[in-house]
Order: structure tokens, then sequence, then C-alpha cells
């Protein structure tokens, strides 16, 4: 390998975790705007592998995934003046075309980053970007989560979830979490004020009414999760597909509902550093993996199973 080449985890065709493979690529140069970063650590997210698979947004491979990031800028573009090399960086490469960061390089525009806190490990700081920026997003942009409002969050334990329960929390939120049995006292010490287990209670009754519900599962789950909702609620859904029959429920029921995508947002990201530096916000990494093992993480994270987020470690 070369000063001008990289290694990368790349797939020329669209499968299983067998399509995945250590490869050495071209390094980029930073473009005008933007940043090189040596990749110190990259989580991995369920749409890396849902984009392996079947493409989604990116399309037909050859393509190197990823889209958190954290590492040294190691060289910066034309008219980039808020970053210099040498700076500690995390964020989240533009979703879904900005792809690329299961390498040991990547480039992105500058106001995709932001300084990584001086306490948060470059592990931590690989996993929080694309979570804590959907949650972030989800409740605040769109939902307009204020001091003691009820917010249901499904899926708790997960990287979307356990991150959201934080921030709510963080906004003075009542929080409700929903999860399996197992993962309650972990969902409990996030902040949350009750949590009900979804395979044995119905979380309709359970959760009452409450003023904004944050689902990452579609489905029943979000066509239900509108009854719980008070006039004038919110349901925001992460996963934007199939809102007819959910919209004309809602109209029905006198209340909102919405569906989103991440986007990558430099203010967004000062907000959860800030949570981070404050000491209420703290993500949870339950494995990392060498980069060459990318097709593990991807793997282990297709059980569905996984508490808070996995993470590709490369220096």
């Amino acid at each position: 390998m070369t000063e001008n080449t990289m290694r990368a985890i790349r797939q020329e065709t669209l499968g299983g975790t067998d399509v995945l493979h250590e490869t050495e690529i071209p390094r980029p140069d930073p473009g005008v705007g933007q940043i090189l970063v040596a990749v110190h650590a990259a989580g991995v997210n369920p749409t890396d592998w849902k984009h392996r698979a079947f493409g989604l947004y990116l399309g037909e491979p050859p393509f190197v995934l990823g889209w958190d990031v954290s590492g040294t800028v190691t060289a910066v573009g034309a008219g980039v003046s808020l970053f210099a090399p040498g700076d500690e960086v995390f964020g989240m490469l533009p979703y879904p075309y900005g792809a690329g960061s299961h390498a040991e390089y990547v480039t992105g525009p500058t106001r995709a980053f932001v300084h990584k806190p001086a306490g948060l490990s470059h592990t931590e700081a690989g996993a929080l970007p694309l979570v804590s920026l959907t949650a972030w997003q989800a409740l605040v942009d769109n939902a307009d989560l204020r001091p003691g409002q009820r917010v249901l969050i499904h899926a708790a334990a997960g990287g979307v979830g356990h991150v959201a329960v934080q921030i709510a929390k963080a906004r003075g939120a009542h929080v409700i979490g929903t999860a399996s049995a197992a993962k309650h006292d972990f969902v409990r010490g996030l902040g949350a004020d009750e949590v009900i287990d979804y395979r044995t209670a119905d979380f309709v009754k359970e959760a009452g009414e409450v003023d904004v519900v944050l689902d990452p599962l579609a489905g029943e789950t979000r066509l239900r999760s509108l009854e719980t909702l008070v006039p004038g609620g919110i349901l925001v859904s992460i996963l934007p597909v199939r809102m007819d029959e959910v919209h004309a429920r809602a109209a029905e029921l006198s209340v909102r509902a919405t569906s989103m995508l991440v986007e990558h947002d430099q203010a967004g990201m000062k907000a959860v550093a800030d949570l981070v530096a404050s000491g209420r916000l703290k993500v949870h990494v339950s494995g990392t993996y060498p980069l060459a093992d990318a097709a593990k993480a991807h793997a282990e994270g297709e059980t569905g199973r996984v508490t808070g987020k996995l993470v590709l470690t490369v220096r």
C-alpha cells in the first residue's frame, strides 16, 4: 500500500455479508469546502446492512458503506476555515449519498463535522452521529418536544432509541420506552420513567396518552401508536415508507404523523456534543470490530438483538 491508497470495505455486488471485502483503493483528496479525515472509528447502522443487501438509495455497487465517522483531520480543501489538520472531529457524512466511512480515510463537507469533546473516545464518537442526529431531528426539529410532555419511544434499547431516551430526558419530558424484559434495567438506567415489555403487554393501554411517539419500527406498531396520541400530538417515523394508511388514520384521530430521513447537520451535532460534554448523553457501544471484520459486525447487527451500537475500529 502506498501513501496514495488506503484500506476500505467495499462491495461489487448486492447480497449477504459475504459480499463485503477489504481492499485497497485510492485515498481521496478534499475538495472545496471539504476535509480529509483519518478515520479512527466508524459506527455500523441498520441502514448499512440494508444498503449492502438491497442498494436502496445508493443503487448498484461498487461502493463503500458507512456514514458515522470519528477521526483526525489530515488535510483541508479550499475555503475551509473551521478546522485544521490535527483537529479531532466527529460527524455524519451526508445521507444517503455521502457514504464511505468504512475505510482508513474519508472526505466530507466541513459542516458535517464538529470538534470531538475531549472526554469522548473515538469509539464512542464513531457510534453517535447517525443515531443522535436521527433522534434529535425527530424529537426536536419535527416534534418540538417540550418540558413536561409525554413521549413514547419504541425500541428504546436500540441505536436510535437509547439515544432518544436521553435526549428526551434532557428536554424535560416524561419518557416511556418499549423494550424486551431483559433490557428494562438498561432503559431505566438511561432515564426512562416507564418501560413496557412489548412482547407481553399492550403498549397502547400501558402508555396511556402521550404527546409524541418516536417510531423506528413501522408496520402495525406505527399504526397502533397513533391511538396513544392526544389530539394534536405527533408521531415521527424514521422509516419513510407506506405512510398513506398512517396519514388517513391520523386524520381520523385528529393527530399528526410524519416521516423523515436523517440529514447531516452541524447545529444538531453541536447540540449532541454539548449534551455529551455536560454528561447528559452517553452512547452505549455493545461491540467493536476491526475494519477487516466488517462482515461480522453486519451479521451481529442483523440479528436485531443489539443493545446500543456496533463500531468498526480503524486506528
